[in-house]
């Protein structure tokens, strides 16, 4: 029997972490299909671009890496570029015609055939494009009743949508070659794990759940996410044990609601009873939360993240904004005075807690009363890392029907102004933080510069900022290893520490 030629495909991911879990569970599909992973797109057959469409920024960013792509196919190995994630679940058909370099525009549906599809494309086929549509729709609008229907529903993040008794075996890239095995029986250890590692950080992105039921009308992640489901505590538990056997250090649990886990299980304490079962895995020093909603956040989980050994002390909440009003014409709910004490809560029981959040400037109808509110929210909050973001129209958002819009150059200015204010209030509390003792991660040992760059616990992955450490105090370190210290000064937001 003639075996078939070794194809190579090249996963590029663009967007928030939920997207690299993404990207790493088709890589685990197309590694045991028999592709070889590599990191260079121009090295690879088929390059696989998994786009963000979260905002207008990221969008393009998304186009002009696939044109790049596509445009170095004459000049390297790769013979096809292929859009999947969200921009390409979003626009699909309408992406396809605007990016006709692109070979084929897949949405979430086509993860689980990926192979397939991919050696059609190799072959000359053009499969049809994506037809969008409210994935929403897709599940009972009942969380409780979603579970039952979800097997039917792809759910990027989520594993085989079939029991784990039929699941196929995936494994990581370096052994595809030595023990793929065919569909059968789940290992004695619990459910399969589909996903293949694409670096080496010691620290992983591990998804809890997918979609979001909230309305908040500049969102428009609900339409193309799909509605709120859970994935089985056992399912993650697995999966977290696999990074383990890896060398990950540090889960990072994310999701677009992480204070909504449980809900269609039945359960919604569901995550404080997941964390210690996650802390407890061999190998896994830190846990760490992300995507907190303030409205949902309960005393309950406030317990269990500040008193369980091994979840870090850092919470990523989504304020949003501070004006009670204005939030209200978000269809959010809050005000300045709530969240304020709700960080009262977090600190009482964890002092140097790292909180994050991020706001919107420029909502339609926003006024300079309600820009006050968040002003003086935000000089009071102490916050260690804020993003801001401008407001534009979302396509089928209920927002982009609103009136009192803001000029384009208005709602820049207010993205300076507060652009400005929030760095310098970073700044002061990074400042803070000297004096403090700090447990540091190492992710990176740069022996040109002489430092160790690694992260406390109240530094979250890519956007907080970082631990620097002098690489001549630090002998014997390697990536992985955990570095007590003393922070003695900052640049930045980031810390400057010296082992203890």
């Amino acid at each position: 029997m003639i075996s078939s030629p070794s194809r190579s495909v090249a996963l590029v991911t663009l967007g928030c972490t939920r997207n690299e879990v993404d990207s790493e569970e088709l890589a685990g599909r197309l590694a045991a299909e028999g592709w070889i992973l590599v990191d260079d797109a121009a090295d690879a057959d088929v390059a696989v671009v998994n786009t963000c469409g979260f905002v207008e920024q990221a969008k393009k960013d998304s186009i002009d890496v696939l044109l790049e792509a596509s445009a170095r196919k004459d000049e390297g190995r790769t013979q096809a570029v292929v859009a999947v994630g969200c921009l390409a679940e979003r626009y699909g058909e309408q992406l396809a015609a605007e990016l006709p370099e692109a070979d084929a525009v897949l949405g979430f549906d086509s993860y689980a055939d990926m192979s397939n599809r991919l050696k059609a494309i190799l072959a000359g086929e053009r499969p049809a494009s994506h037809t969008p549509s409210d994935r929403r729709q897709l599940l009972p609008l009942s969380p409780v009743q979603r579970q039952s229907g979800a097997s039917a529903v792809a759910v990027p993040g989520h594993g085989d949508p079939t029991s784990p008794e039929q699941g196929p075996t995936v494994l990581d890239p370096a052994d595809v070659n030595a023990d793929v095995t065919s569909p059968g029986p789940a290992p004695a250890s619990g459910p399969r794990v589909i996903r293949a590692r694409l670096d080496g950080r010691p620290w992983a992105p591990l998804k809890i759940a997918s979609g979001c039921d909230r309305r908040c009308a500049f969102c428009a992640i609900p339409m193309f996410r799909g509605a709120f489901v859970s994935r089985r505590p056992t399912d993650i538990v697995a999966e977290a044990r696999w990074l383990a056997e890896r060398g990950v250090k540090e889960v990072f649990l994310v999701s677009e609601n992480s204070t909504s886990y449980g809900k269609d299980l039945g359960d919604l304490a569901l995550l404080e009873k997941l964390l210690p079962e996650l802390t407890a895995i061999d190998g896994i020093e830190r846990v760490r939360v992300s995507y907190l909603q303030p409205a949902e956040i309960r005393p309950g989980l406030l317990d269990a993240m500040s008193s369980t050994p091994g979840v870090v002390p850092y919470f990523d909440i989504s304020f949003q904004h501070a004006s009670a009003p204005l939030l209200r014409r978000m269809r959010r709910f809050g005000s300045r005075e709530a969240f304020l004490a709700l960080l009262d809560d977090v600190r009482r029981r964890l002092p140097q807690a790292g909180i994050r959040s991020n706001v919107i400037v420029g909502f339609p109808g926003e006024t300079e009363e309600d820009l006050a509110e968040l002003e003086a929210f935000l000089i009071a909050a102490r916050l260690d890392v804020v993003g801001v973001f401008g407001y534009s129209d979302e396509d089928g958002t209920e927002a982009e029907g609103y009136g009192d819009k803001l000029p384009e150059h208005v709602v820049g200015e207010r993205v300076s102004r507060f652009a400005a204010l929030i760095e310098e209030l970073n700044l002061q509390r990074a400042e803070e933080r000297v004096g403090e003792s700090v447990d540091v991660l190492v992710e990176e040992i740069d022996h040109e510069e002489g430092q160790v760059v690694g992260r406390a616990l109240h530094q979250g992955p890519d956007v907080d900022g970082v631990t620097i450490l002098e690489i001549d105090l630090c002998d014997g370190v390697a990536v992985g290893d955990t570095v007590r210290a003393l922070v003695v000064g900052t640049e930045g937001i980031d810390l400057l520490a010296e082992p203890a």
